[in-house]
């Protein structure tokens, strides 16, 4: 269970950031407002949400969750991928700090956040445009002193690896069609996103409860089966940039005793 959340609200600059979409600049009154709810709704899920300030100069920093991976032992700060976001990280170490032991991903090594899939004591590191080999390798090691095991699975379609691969309960993974059948998962039943629903894939397990990204009536339909509650929130704001639900948080296991 989580018990604890980080999050960065968007600052003005947040059109300015990085992004392969096609679609319109997003709306910053709506962007904050969808930001607003997913809050309350990691708050109604049992949460202690730290909400951060934006940070000027930094369009990306409200995707906190490339900046760490974080588990009951330790903090792991990345290095990420994209140069226009490497200052990112010194705005999290002391609110990290605060709550964990720091490791770090050292040079030449590159990590975000978005390739790293926790399920249980398993890792799943996605090596992409913005993780390499190294990063992977480095956070592996940390992980391995801890007692986690980790695979590492190529990303060849997608931003991140959890922009097409997420755990959503009962032994179960949401793929996109590119993920289906990936050998590293070949131990989890998979649910596929329907074409033209790749979006959805970007699912938040979180206490028991699945947050999806709203407008996926197919996709929804297939998560229904696994008996858990399912929240949707409009995210149509941070798709724009290339963002979803899963990248707008750091979330906490509370530590162990």
């Amino acid at each position: 269970m989580f018990s604890h959340a980080i999050t960065r609200v968007p600052g003005p600059d947040y059109p300015q950031g990085l992004t392969t979409s096609t679609l319109s600049a997003p709306d910053m009154a709506l962007t904050l407002a969808q930001h607003a709810a997913y809050v309350d709704c990691l708050e109604s899920l049992g949460v202690e949400v730290t909400v951060l300030p934006p940070a000027p100069g930094f369009p990306d920093a409200c995707f906190v969750e490339d900046t760490a991976v974080v588990v009951r032992e330790v903090a792991v700060i990345t290095r990420p991928g994209a140069p226009s976001r490497a200052g990112e990280t010194a705005t999290m170490e002391a609110p990290l700090a605060a709550l964990r032991p720091l490791a770090r991903i050292e040079a030449p090594g590159s990590l975000d956040g978005g390739d790293i899939l926790q399920v249980g004591k398993r890792f799943f590191i996605g090596v992409s445009d913005r993780t390499n080999a190294e990063g992977a390798r480095q956070l592996a090691a940390i992980l391995a002193a801890h007692g986690y095991e980790s695979s590492v699975i190529e990303v060849a379609a997608g931003l991140h690896l959890k922009s097409s691969l997420n755990f959503v309960g009962n032994n179960t993974m949401l793929v996109t069609a590119d993920f289906a059948g990936h050998p590293a998962i070949a131990d989890f039943d998979q649910i596929v996103c329907p074409a033209g629903e790749e979006y959805a894939a970007n699912t938040l397990l979180m206490n028991g409860t699945l947050i999806m990204p709203a407008g996926y009536a197919r996709t929804r339909s297939l998560l229904e089966p696994l008996g858990l509650p399912i929240v949707e929130l409009d995210t149509s704001e941070y798709r724009k940039m290339d963002g979803g639900l899963t990248c707008l948080s750091l979330r906490l296991e509370a530590r162990l005793p």
